[in-house]
């Protein structure tokens, strides 16, 4: 085995917040430290995170932590672990604090305290007056943020792998993680980093749908990895789609937007959410607002030539407001759509946003799979953080504001139960001279041409096609039939990838193989997904099968576990005793 090879104390795959947030705290306690990021760190998708961070500082209205655990609970349809929940919340303000003195630049109040602004499903004294909760840096928050802790990381001296892409975990004969093999996107060249611990925090697998919030390396690879390591993926049938993207291109309106006043009319002027939510109207949670857009447009009320969106206003809020608290959300308006808010709404529906599912943890970031009925056991030294894990924080539909908190809380925690366990684990464990053969015979499937006179088909198209079928069959509204005719589709497309053509690399940019390893990394998280929606015969948070309206807490009370062999499902319950507090038990869920 003729390949570099680098030993760390920690590999964390992903420069987002997760992992920036983790690789700090441990560089800060003196452990070694690789981040690997197929991008340079700041371009990583945190930075497009736009609207704020949950915390219950009170700032603008009186807060408590245990209020916004229980609109956490609520939003996530009762899917979500009570007790991760209320670890969440209680950290939420130290965090801000901890963000703040990193340097991030929050917006600020006339008294000099943190600017929070509304966001949706937040409340005060448990479903009471709107709360505002969200600490915002204007309208970019997670640039501020990632710019921050990758500036305190480079302090720290991180060691970061920039421009690599992460094949696979290599592993001992027991089956023990103990690092990963990257490749050099430049150069096509191999390495090795081995590790005591590894921490997966690559992101979420929005490029699944063809209209999309999400940058294009937002292609699930760390979940593929944690699939092809007979790891299973929680809750992938829960996909959130943010109720206001630019209509026809998905880029992101803000929330935000929202919080600051303003509001959603159909094709006659009318505020119909005042009609889906009387008392939270336009700050409903996001699943709702979603679907009430989508039922507009289906009964013949959306706006525009084909009736296929609706309008967001917010010129009534004055150039003043939306120039220092949304600038970022008035440029993409005016260079994407050629919309100047100041003067008239913006065209939206409703996009791919979050993936709310992932590889599931407990609330300390460890990496916990099922062992027989109703029990589970920790992998050792594996730790997974933000959106690629499933702590399960967010349940069934993720509340705005949440996965900036989420990033920065568990990957902290991860760091703090890493650094606990490299004092009791503080040697490498020897590796097999082979562990890295069944990779690199993987990889020999994109580094040759495929022999020109087989039928074949072009990385794009088959990426093109899983985007439109995911788009179409496993969207905001499902069905069984439409959900089997995705299944089935998902798989040719698997097929079909098997006799991909590969292009004569002495002409091709050396990303062409990384576009291809992306795919067979999108083709299973589509697989999860869409089989996943299948089996859940309940309609519950993002959820919404249009054969089973109703929510099912007596048989579907529990969380999903995709294998990847066989595309087995199995099921858990979810943790629904809090570590301090009583636990919410499930009502109907109304806004």
């Amino acid at each position: 085995m003729n390949i570099s090879t680098r030993k760390f104390d920690t590999l964390v795959i992903g420069a987002g917040g997760a992992g920036l947030r983790a690789s700090l705290q441990l560089s800060l306690a003196d452990a070694t430290v690789a981040v690997i990021s197929k991008v340079f760190p700041t371009r990583s998708h945190t930075v497009a995170a736009q609207g704020g961070m949950n915390a219950a500082l009170g700032n603008v209205s009186s807060d408590h932590w245990h209020w916004h655990m229980y609109d956490t609970v609520k939003g996530s349809d009762y899917l979500g672990d009570q007790d991760a929940i209320e670890y969440m919340c209680r950290a939420a303000p130290e965090t801000i604090i901890e963000l703040e003195h990193y340097g991030v630049p929050f917006s600020r109040l006339e008294n000099g305290s943190i600017y929070q602004r509304p966001f949706g499903g937040q409340s005060q004294n448990f479903g009471g007056d709107q709360a505002a909760r969200t600490c915002a840096a204007a309208d970019r928050t997670g640039h501020a943020m990632l710019h921050s802790l990758y500036q305190q990381n480079i302090k720290a001296k991180t060691h970061f792998f920039d421009e690599f892409f992460a094949i696979d975990f290599i592993k001992n004969e027991k089956g023990l993680i103990l690092g990963a093999i990257a490749v050099d996107i430049e150069t096509n060249e191999k390495l090795i980093i081995e590790a005591k611990t590894v921490l997966i925090a690559t992101g979420g697998a929005g490029q699944l749908f063809r209209t999309n919030t999400n940058a294009s390396i937002n292609t699930g690879d760390g979940m593929a990895m944690a699939l092809r390591a007979d790891i299973p993926l929680q809750d992938m049938e829960f996909f959130q789609f943010h109720p206001t993207g630019i209509a026809g291109k998905g880029m992101l309106i803000t929330e935000g937007v929202r919080g600051e006043g303003g509001y959603l009319v159909n094709c006659e002027g009318e505020r119909f959410m005042e009609r889906y939510a009387p008392h939270a109207k336009d700050l409903a949670s996001r699943d709702v607002v979603s679907r009430a857009i989508a039922i507009e447009i289906r009964e013949g009320r959306g706006c525009g030539p084909n009736k296929d969106y609706v309008m967001l206003k917010l010129d009534h809020l004055g150039s003043e407001v939306i120039k220092k608290r949304l600038p970022g959300i008035r440029d993409t308006s005016m260079t994407f759509m050629g919309v100047d808010p100041i003067e008239e709404a913006i065209p939206v529906f409703p996009t791919a946003h979050y993936t709310m599912g992932g590889i599931p943890t407990n609330r300390y970031g460890q990496v916990v799979v099922p062992v027989g009925t109703g029990s589970e056991e920790v992998i050792p030294g594996l730790y997974a953080a933000g959106e690629c894990a499933c702590a399960s924080v967010h349940g069934a539909n993720r509340l705005g504001g949440n996965s900036l908190l989420d990033i920065v809380v568990f990957g902290r925690a991860a760091g703090n139960h890493i650094i606990d366990y490299l004092k009791e684990n503080p040697h490498h464990k020897a590796l097999p001279e082979d562990c890295a053969d069944s990779i690199l015979k993987r990889l020999e499937r994109w580094e040759k041409p495929t022999d020109s006179s087989e039928k074949s088909y072009t990385i794009p198209e088959l990426k093109a096609e899983l985007q439109q079928v995911m788009e179409e069959n496993c969207g905001v509204f499902r069905t069984e039939e439409v959900l089997e005719k995705g299944v089935i589709a998902v798989k040719e497309i698997k097929a079909k990838l098997k006799k991909a053509k590969m292009s004569d690399y002495s002409n091709v940019f050396n990303t062409a193989r990384i576009e291809a390893l992306e795919l067979e990394n999108l083709v299973e998280i589509g697989l999860a997904t869409v089989i996943s929606a299948l089996a859940r015969k309940e309609s519950r948070g993002a959820h919404s099968r249009m054969d089973y309206e109703e929510r099912d807490d007596i048989n579907w009370m529990k969380h999903s576990l995709y294998f990847m062999e066989n595309n087995a499902l199995t099921f858990k319950p979810v943790r629904s005793k809090p570590m301090t507090v009583e636990s919410f038990p499930p009502k109907v869920r109304v806004y």
